[in-house]
């Protein structure tokens, strides 16, 4: 019996077009995300306030796209809600060709910013802001799915039911066929069969009857033309970065294999660019179409994300009367299911909670808060990393002392100074000694302690110069390499920072 693929070997192209299995399930995760992403394109191009075409199109060459040029295997890709609303108010005063001149420039703001090694950017992201983050993701799909709930047919809510109930007791039967595709099919069935009148994926926009062309945008190629994109531009750039290196990252986690964040953050700069060139809106990792992809159907390969952005064109294009007809309510109860799974309950129990510290646990709280009251997972992350930083300089800065540890001689005081020395930890060095009261002859021994800034040494120097106004003096020892040199360096030169 040969032996099951490792996380790695599941990631490979070719693998998967060697098993039939494999194959197949990176197939039907396509179109089950295809179908999730249209109503999605949709209303994202409602939000940017330009024609469904626009977001749809950008869905499919972005993911088209990053399928090829992408550093995570299986991620998606698409017109985002994220990057409406940034580009909203440039398509409200300035219409469609600037929106496209924003999304090449946005593109390549992100070949330059991966190119310059932002992603690496990613390993000052604490544990806790991951995980706020992904609670934030699970909060916003689910709000994002009430609006199709509310003021709607009471078949609605049996059908949502119905779809769930289909998802929860399928996989339990069989994984042959991903659950959120045959909740899809049996519930539009139904709907058609019985001449149901509930909303549907037509609903929410006109589909396009024909491909995307290239387009080149027509503006004025001058300074003032650049000044009205540029903070667009930038501000797409970093928001799609961050929210496609964040979900990138969980990827990795749900699936124990590692992924080229360069790669990806450079890769979104092309795929941003393309579709620009083609008259899309521009877009990021899609967080909740990412999980279905992922984690509801388990794909794992760039099958899955190429046939995602293909499939998604040839529906709406070839079969936009059909796929017209898909209820919402199925779609709903997917991104509802998303919601639920990727929610991580296991760090809100009671048990965790009392074992996590209280830092921890405000850091989660904090970028969850931000994230849902703004709206905007970029806002969230960059508000709870700050956090964690704060928490963290508040908590190592308590870690500091100064100890008397001997008196060698009546005219010979020594002192231990020991914890890390930074600029929160350093400040209140300075009040820990007694100039008074010391004798004419003071050791600071360094032996246990790190310098890791020049504020540190402007304390030292001003502990130094109290010493010396009271005609006694100081001599420092036990440095490390590493504090003895930036001491060596910047004692003296400092005066005026203490």
């Amino acid at each position: 019996m040969a032996n099951a693929p490792t996380p790695t070997e599941q990631q490979s192209i070719l693998g998967a077009l060697r098993s039939p299995r494999r194959l197949r399930t990176e197939v039907l995760a396509g179109l089950v995300v295809a179908l999730a992403l249209i109503p999605e394109a949709i209303s994202f191009s409602i939000i940017a306030g330009v024609d469904p075409r626009v977001g749809l199109f950008a869905s499919f060459t972005m993911a088209v796209t990053i399928a090829v040029v992408g550093g995570r295997p299986a991620m998606i890709s698409a017109a985002t809600g994220a990057v409406a609303l940034v580009v909203a108010p440039l398509v409200h005063s300035h219409g469609l060709n600037y929106l496209v001149a924003a999304v090449i420039l946005a593109g390549v703001l992100q070949l330059l910013l991966g190119g310059l090694g932002v992603a690496r950017l990613m390993r000052f992201v604490p544990r806790s802001v991951m995980v706020g983050f992904v609670n934030a993701l699970a909060i916003l799909i689910f709000l994002s799915q009430l609006p199709h709930l509310l003021g709607v047919p009471w078949l609605v809510y049996p059908m949502v039911v119905a779809a769930i109930a289909i998802m929860v007791a399928l996989p339990k039967l069989t994984t042959a066929i991903p659950a959120p595709l045959v909740a899809i099919v049996v519930l539009t069935a139904v709907t058609v069969g019985l001449g149901w009148s509930v909303p549907n994926v037509g609903d929410e926009g006109q589909l396009p009857s024909s491909l995307p062309a290239l387009l080149i945008p027509d503006v004025p190629f001058t300074v003032h033309t650049l000044a009205v994109i540029a903070p667009y531009s930038l501000t797409m750039a970093v928001v799609g970065l961050l929210e496609s290196l964040m979900t990138a990252k969980l990827v990795d986690d749900i699936t124990d294999t590692h992924s080229n964040k360069s790669r990806e953050a450079m890769g979104q700069g092309v795929a941003n660019v393309v579709t620009g060139f083609f008259g899309g809106m521009g877009g990021c990792a899609m967080i909740g179409q990412t999980m279905i992809n992922v984690k509801a159907c388990g794909a794992r390969t760039r099958i899955s994300t190429f046939l995602a952005g293909t499939l998604l064109l040839g529906l709406v294009v070839g079969l936009g009367d059909v796929v017209a007809r898909i209820p919402m309510a199925a779609l709903v109860a997917v991104m509802i299911m998303v919601s639920v799974g990727t929610f991580d309950w296991h760090r809100i129990s009671p048990n965790t909670l009392r074992r996590m510290p209280k830092s921890e646990t405000t850091v989660m709280v904090a970028t969850v808060a931000v994230t849902v009251a703004t709206d905007n997972l970029a806002y969230g992350v960059t508000v709870g990393t700050l956090t964690a930083m704060v928490l963290f300089a508040r908590r190592v800065a308590h870690m500091t002392e100064v100890v008397d540890i001997a008196h060698p001689d009546e005219n010979t005081r020594v002192y231990a100074v020991k914890g890390e020395l930074f600029f929160a930890s350093s400040n209140d060095l300075v009040y820990q000694f007694d100039y008074v009261g010391d004798p004419a002859n003071v050791v600071i021994d360094m032996s246990h302690a790190h310098i890791w800034d020049a504020s540190t040494v402007a304390t030292l120097d001003a502990i130094t110069t109290k010493y010396a106004a009271k005609g006694k003096t100081v001599r420092i020892v036990g440095m490390n390499d590493n504090s003895a040199e930036r001491h060596a360096r910047l004692s003296g030169q400092l005066a005026g920072e203490h």
